[in-house]
This record gives structure tokens, C-alpha cells and sequence, in this order.
């Protein structure tokens, strides 16, 4: 008989029980949440209270080095962890402070812990891993000529961090970046200690004060000026520029807290502990409403052939989302059109207010078009779903202006007061939660005073364009 430590006979032991679970469990999968646009995005099972990142920036053509820890509570028995991520390295990882198996499948990292996860457990996920910022074009890491940003919209978050990348599943975050000595490192929420070594690089941490869908996360790195000012209520806000165009890009910039009292009037306070716009030197084709810090281009600002007030409204269009789908979150991808078809409303109402491009225009010209729209992309409230094999392009007109459309067809039912009542409760009730397309008939219909279902389901859901209320001179032509 040969004995063996109480160590080295626990390490025996807990090999043994890892191969058993292998033997019996079925092989690891990829899973969702059901999303009927994005079936593989999302894992059920539990709910994450929120992410630590921590990255370590070299260059743009290494990989950054980097620790995701999540805090969750399983919302059922699980054996297994399914976590949204790809185009990374795992190192390790740990659940519970203990060591668990990882297999990638698919664009899932599948994680088996060495004892199952029992039904409101608290879990502690732990991974290790790289983040590769080389090779993308379809989101996440976006490189700049001095740094990089993140574009997570709509499903690029896991191609950055190991994640439940659906926006159901919304978390505070803790960023911490580190970055060679010259650059700054910004993100979402407010900033806490930077951690500087003389000649060598720097942490900076930052941590947000609402919840937060995954898409929305954003890391700036760059040789970059932050430029504080007040905004309402003496709020500060921070706009993270290229510093050598601080000066150039400064009178768009002063503009923001005008924006937000504008904003403020029609919807009531807005919703987060700070905001400010994040111009970066890189071609994305995009604005993006990253929560707290909205990612811009560099080229809407500097380049001739974009008139002022057409930025003018793009800027507010982004602000806008802070509260219409940021603050207030989309259940499913679906629900889009509960972001995109508001902040396109409050873009074209921004632009009436200029003089430049009214509303009613805006409306008809739409209107005219909605049919070919939703013959193309499907209803705005029903997208259609990819084609087997390709990649969704959810971001179409339907959506926005065929959104905003909708929206107006609603204050022209229920009239101006009523429509500005359920746009303010819209926002306040719902203050970092997440709600779907039925929330909003259901408030709707509260406001009004009536059943406003037959109304709005064919504005949200139909084939056709329904006529609209106080304008029977409207039409869509024939053959759409």
C-alpha cells in the first residue's frame, strides 16, 4: 500500500469527479435565449449582476491581454455555463474560485464546473483570456489611427469579452485599462483612480451607476483630451476628442448641454450619471449611442458636404437613445424599433425646431416610401430574420423612419398632449429596465383612455402601410 497527502489525494479526487461529469453530460453546445432574430445570442440559466474587465492594451497589432470577472445568480440548476464569446484565447477559468473545464463551441465558451450549479446560487466567473482587436470589420474592437474604440452593436460584444451577450440581460460594469504611457484609456460611467508608473503605463478604472446591455460597452484608447463642462443641472460632462483637433471640434461640442435642457423638456431628466461624445479617428460608416459616451466619427464633424443642422440632429438622434434604449432596453432585437424609430423621432423634431427639414415633410416622404420598406426588412415591430445562412442586417429604414412614422401616426390619433404624456411615462417607468413592443401599446392605451390594439398593430406588425390619421392625401404608390 503506497499512501498519498491529503492534497495530492483531493487532486485524484476532484480529476475523478471531472472525468464523471464528462462521461455522463452530453457534449457541449452552443445556446440562446430565443431570440427569433439572433437564436444563438444569449445564455438562459442565470442573470448577471455584473462584469469587472480589466485589459491590457499594447498595441493594435497585439492581442490585448485581459480577466473578465462576472457576478451572477443562476436562475435554475445548471451543470453547465454557456458564456457568449470568440475571437479571443482562454486561458483559464474559474467558477466559484474553483478551476472548471472550457471548450469553445461554436461562438459559445462552454464552461463545466467541478460540482453543478444549484438554482439561485451565486455564481463568480472568472476567465482569463485575450481580446483581438486584428482581423474584425463586423464590430467589437474598431481600430483608430491612435488607438482603438469598441462597436458592440448588435452582437459584436462576445467578440471583446466572454459575456450573455443579449440585451435582456442587462449589469453594472467595473472597466480597468491598461494602457502605455501617452495614451488614455476612457469608458462608460464615471472615472475613478488612475494608476500611473513613472515612464510606464497607466490604469485607468471606471465604473458605471446604471445597468447596462452589452452592446452598449465601450472602451476608448487613444491619444486622446477629455474636455469637461457642466450640463444641467451642473452635471459634468466629458467629451473624449482627438487632442490634436480639441480646438477644431470645440464649437460642436459646446453644443451638448443645449441639447440635453431640449431633450430634457420633451422627456423629462435624463438618465445617467454623465454623457458625453467619443469622436474617433476611424471610418465606421456609424454613430453609435454607447450608454454614457456616444461613439461618433471623426469625418461628420470635419468633413465638407454634412450641413450643421443635419449633425446638429445626428447628435441629438444619439443623445436621444440614452433614454430610448439605453436607459430603456429592448427585450428582444425585435423591439428594436423602440430605440431606433424614437431617437429618429426626436432627431426629426430637433431638425422641424431648426427650420431646416420639418416634421410633416419628413413624415410624407416616409410615408411614401414605408410599403417598399416593409416589403424589404418586413414591419418595423417584426423584422424579417436572415436568410438561412448570412448575417442579419437589422439596421434598416423600416426601423427608423419607418419607425418614427409609426409614432407619428400615433400623435395624430391621440393628439399632441396625450403623445407627449405617454412618451414621459414611457421613460420614467421604465428607467433601466427592459420592456417590449406590448409595454408600449399597453401605456399607450393606459394614457388614452382606450384600447389602442387594433390602432397600432398594423403600424407595428402589418404587410401594409395603414392610412394615416388626419392626412387622407397621403398615399404609397401602387406597385410597392
Amino acid at each position: 500500500m503506497r499512501l498519498t497527502s491529503p492534497r495530492l489525494r483531493a487532486v485524484l479526487l476532484t480529476a475523478a469527479s471531472l472525468t464523471l461529469v464528462a462521461a455522463v453530460l452530453p457534449p457541449p453546445r452552443p445556446l440562446g435565449v430565443g431570440d427569433r432574430l439572433f437564436p444563438d445570442l444569449g445564455n438562459p440559466g442565470y442573470d448577471v449582476r455584473s462584469y469587472d474587465l480589466s485589459f491590457t492594451y499594447k498595441d493594435n497589432s497585439s492581442p490585448l491581454d485581459a480577466v473578465t470577472v462576472i457576478d451572477a445568480r443562476a436562475t435554475t440548476a445548471l451543470e453547465r455555463v454557456n458564456l457568449d464569446f470568440t475571437r479571443g484565447k482562454v486561458l483559464s477559468a474559474e467558477i466559484n474560485d474553483r478551476p472548471a473545464q472550457f471548450v469553445s463551441v461554436g461562438e459559445d465558451l462552454v464552461l463545466t464546473p467541478e460540482r453543478p450549479v444549484a438554482a439561485e446560487e451565486t455564481l463568480r466567473i472568472t476567465v482569463h483570456h485575450t481580446s483581438d482587436p486584428r482581423g474584425g470589420g463586423d464590430g467589437g474592437w474598431v481600430p483608430t489611427s491612435d488607438g482603438l474604440v469598441m462597436a458592440n452593436q448588435a452582437d459584436a460584444a462576445h467578440r471583446v469579452f466572454p459575456c450573455n451577450d443579449h440585451p435582456v440581460d442587462k449589469a453594472y460594469y467595473t472597466f480597468r485599462i491598461t494602457v502605455p504611457d501617452g495614451l488614455t484609456a476612457v469608458a462608460n460611467g464615471l472615472p475613478g483612480l488612475v494608476k500611473h508608473r513613472a515612464g510606464g503605463p497607466a490604469t485607468w478604472t471606471y465604473h458605471t451607476l446604471h445597468p447596462m446591455a452589452t452592446e452598449l460597452a465601450q472602451v476608448s484608447v487613444g491619444r486622446s483630451a477629455v474636455v469637461h463642462r457642466r450640463g444641467p443641472r451642473g452635471m459634468d460632462l466629458r467629451d473624449v476628442v482627438p487632442a490634436a483637433d480639441q480646438q477644431r471640434l470645440e464649437p460642436w461640442l459646446k453644443k451638448t448641454p443645449a441639447q440635453m435642457e431640449w431633450m430634457e423638456e420633451r422627456v423629462g431628466r435624463y438618465p445617467f450619471e454623465t454623457y458625453g461624445v467619443l469622436i474617433a479617428q476611424a471610418r465606421t460608416g456609424f454613430e453609435l449611442e454607447t450608454q454614457t459616451l456616444s461613439l461618433f466619427e471623426r469625418g461628420i464633424f470635419t468633413e465638407p458636404g454634412y450641413p450643421e443642422w443635419y449633425v446638429d440632429s445626428i447628435m441629438v438622434h444619439e443623445l436621444a437613445h440614452q433614454w430610448f434604449g439605453d436607459s430603456v432596453t429592448p427585450r428582444t432585437w425585435s423591439d428594436l424599433w423602440l430605440n431606433e424609430g424614437h431617437a429618429t423621432w426626436y432627431e426629426a423634431l430637433y431638425a422641424d425646431g431648426l427650420g431646416k427639414y420639418s416634421l410633416d415633410r419628413r413624415m410624407r416622404e416616409a410615408y411614401q416610401r414605408s410599403d417598399q420598406w416593409r416589403a424589404a426588412g418586413g414591419p418595423p415591430a417584426a423584422p424579417k430574420p436572415a436568410a438561412p445562412g448570412e448575417k442579419i442586417g437589422l439596421f434598416r429604414p423600416v426601423v427608423y423612419d419607418g419607425a418614427a412614422l409609426a409614432l407619428y401616426a400615433l400623435r395624430q390619433e391621440v393628439g399632441k398632449a396625450a403623445f407627449e404624456d405617454i412618451e414621459r411615462r414611457w421613460v420614467a417607468r421604465n428607467h433601466d429596465e427592459v420592456v417590449g413592443t406590448e409595454d408600449f401599446v399597453r401605456l399607450a392605451s393606459d394614457v388614452a383612455g382606450r384600447d389602442l390594439t387594433a390602432f397600432l398593430r398594423p403600424w407595428l406588425y402589418g404587410q401594409r402601410t395603414p392610412a394615416m390619421p388626419g392626412h387622407p392625401e397621403w398615399s404609397t404608390p401602387k406597385n410597392a
